[in-house]
C-alpha cells in the first residue's frame, strides 16, 4: 500500500499547506514524493519523537503535516508528543504506519505493530485507519486530507481473492453475501478472510464484513450488519491486533449498549508470540489461528455446532 499512498500524497502535494516527515525512510519508494514536494518533504532521520513534535508545531502554524514510519516507530517511540503534543491540542497530524500487525515479519517484535490500534484509538480526539485494499488509499487520504482532527493511518497489504472487484471505501463493508453466520474482519486481514471464503457457495458460508475505522461510531454501522449479527447462529471476529483495546472488544461493547446479543461469539486475533520464535507474516498469523486454514476450521466448526 505504501506506493498508493506515494500517489495519493503526490496529488495533495499541490497544496501549499501540505508537508512530509519522514523517519529516514522511504527509499526507492518514496522519491517521487520528495521531488514533487521539495523543501516541503522533511527526512527527519532516526528520530521519531522529535519528528512528532516538529510535525505539531507546523500544524500549530498552519500546516497540515504527514508523518511516516515504520508502524511502532510511528505510534510507539514517539507515543509521549502523539499523546501531549497531537492528541491534548486537537492538531491535524496524520500518522502513517507502515507493516502493521505482524508485516515486518522475521525482523521481530521490535518491528511489529500488534496492539497500535488500541493505542492509538485510547487517545484523546485520536481516529484510527486501517485500509483493507489499495483502492482505499486514495479516498482515505482525500477524507483525512479534509478532516481537523489527528489521525492514525495502519498500512498493510491488498489481500483480496484474485479478480475481486473491490467495493468503495466505506468504514463497514460488505464483502461477500452468506446465510450461516457472520464473520467481520479489521483491516487488511479482510482480504484474507474474503478469499478463504470465496470458492464456498453463498448457502453454506457466512457473510464477510471488514471494518476499517476506529472508534467504532454509530454513524457508520450499517443497520443490515446489525440485523446479520443478531439474526444467525455466530459471529466471528478477525484482527491482525492483540485482544485488549482491539476492534473485537469495541465492537463487543458497541452491540452490548445496543443489546444485540450474538448468539455465539468468537475472537480471533493476535496472541503475541505463543512459540517464542520470530518468523515471516504467515508463519505468526498461523500460529495465532489466523490463516487461511485455521479460519475455515473454525468457521467449519461452528458451522457443524448449529446444525
Amino acid at each position: 500500500m505504501r506506493n498508493a499512498l506515494n500517489s495519493a500524497l503526490i496529488a495533495q502535494g499541490e497544496k501549499r499547506d501540505f508537508c512530509f516527515l519522514t523517519g529516514d525512510l522511504g527509499f526507492m519508494a518514496l522519491e517521487p514524493l520528495r521531488q514533487a514536494l521539495g523543501e516541503r518533504f522533511l527526512n527527519m532521520g532516526i528520530a521519531e519523537q522529535n519528528m512528532v513534535s516538529v510535525a505539531a508545531g507546523l500544524a500549530r502554524s498552519g500546516m497540515r503535516p504527514w508523518v511516516y514510519s515504520i508502524a511502532p516507530f510511528c505510534y510507539a517511540r514517539p507515543f509521549e508528543q502523539i499523546r501531549n503534543d497531537v492528541c491534548l491540542h486537537n492538531l491535524p497530524v496524520r500518522l502513517v504506519g507502515n507493516g502493521g500487525g505482524y508485516g515486518y515479519g522475521v525482523q521481530g517484535p521490535s518491528h511489529h505493530a500488534i496492539e497500535d490500534c488500541g493505542v492509538m484509538a485510547s487517545l484523546q480526539n485520536m481516529q484510527v485507519f486501517a485500509p483493507a485494499f489499495l483502492s482505499d488509499i486514495d479516498a482515505l487520504v482525500g477524507l483525512l486530507a479534509k478532516n481537523f482532527s489527528p489521525a492514525y493511518m495502519r498500512l498493510g497489504r491488498d489481500e483480496a481473492p484474485s479478480g475481486a472487484d473491490r467495493p468503495d471505501y466505506s468504514p463497514v463493508r460488505k464483502l461477500a453475501e452468506g446465510r450461516t453466520g457472520v464473520v467481520v474482519a479489521f483491516g487488511s486481514i479482510a482480504g484474507t478472510v474474503w478469499s478463504a471464503l470465496s470458492a464456498m457457495p453463498e448457502e453454506a458460508r457466512p457473510s464477510v464484513w471488514c471494518c476499517c475505522e476506529l472508534p467504532i461510531k454509530p454513524t457508520f454501522v450499517p443497520e443490515e450488519l446489525l440485523k446479520d449479527i443478531a439474526n444467525n447462529p455466530y459471529l466471528l471476529v478477525v484482527e491482525e491486533h492483540v485482544q485488549t483495546g482491539g476492534f473485537g472488544s469495541a465492537l463487543a461493547v458497541f452491540l452490548m449498549e445496543r443489546a444485540i446479543h450474538p448468539q455465539r461469539f468468537v475472537h480471533r486475533y493476535a496472541k503475541g508470540y505463543i512459540s517464542g520464535l520470530y518468523g515471516s507474516q504467515q508463519f505468526h498469523r498461523k500460529e495465532c489461528g489466523l490463516d487461511s486454514g485455521s479460519l475455515l476450521d473454525v468457521i467449519s466448526k461452528l458451522q457443524e455446532h448449529h446444525e
